[in-house]
């Protein structure tokens, strides 16, 4: 077998310096990333959770002062809304506030849209 001549071992080191020099790039940029998307998707969850968290709290609001004012009227038409009212109260109170995982969040949040939807005049 005949030895390697010299310019064709500088054409490999050529060839895999781009090889390692490539590797070693997609690594990096993977890291930083994987660390952006990290920071960008903690921020987003933040916000999102925060907007959630203020819309159930003005529900909640509206429901328990209407439960307050409400509470001196005893006809059948306002016993109705009290019910009404104490449901909504009721969805919102189990609300899982501290799980962001549960997987019906959006389906109960939705529950609670509607049901305060309910005393929306059209």
């Amino acid at each position: 077998m005949a030895a390697a001549s010299p310019s064709s071992d500088m054409f490999d080191e050529i060839v895999m310096a781009e090889e390692r020099f490539h590797g070693e790039g997609y690594q990096e940029g993977y890291a930083e990333g994987s660390h952006v998307g990290v920071a960008e998707g903690r921020r987003y969850g933040s916000l999102h959770g925060a907007k959630i968290g203020s819309e159930i709290g003005c529900y909640l609001g509206f429901a328990l002062t209407w439960q307050c004012l409400l509470q001196k009227c005893t006809d059948e038409k306002n016993g109705k809304k009290i019910r009404a009212l104490d449901s909504l109260i009721g969805m919102i109170q189990k609300f899982p506030y501290e799980d962001p995982t549960y997987d019906k969040l959006q389906e109960d949040l939705e529950k609670i849209r509607g049901k305060f939807k309910q005393f929306m005049p059209d």
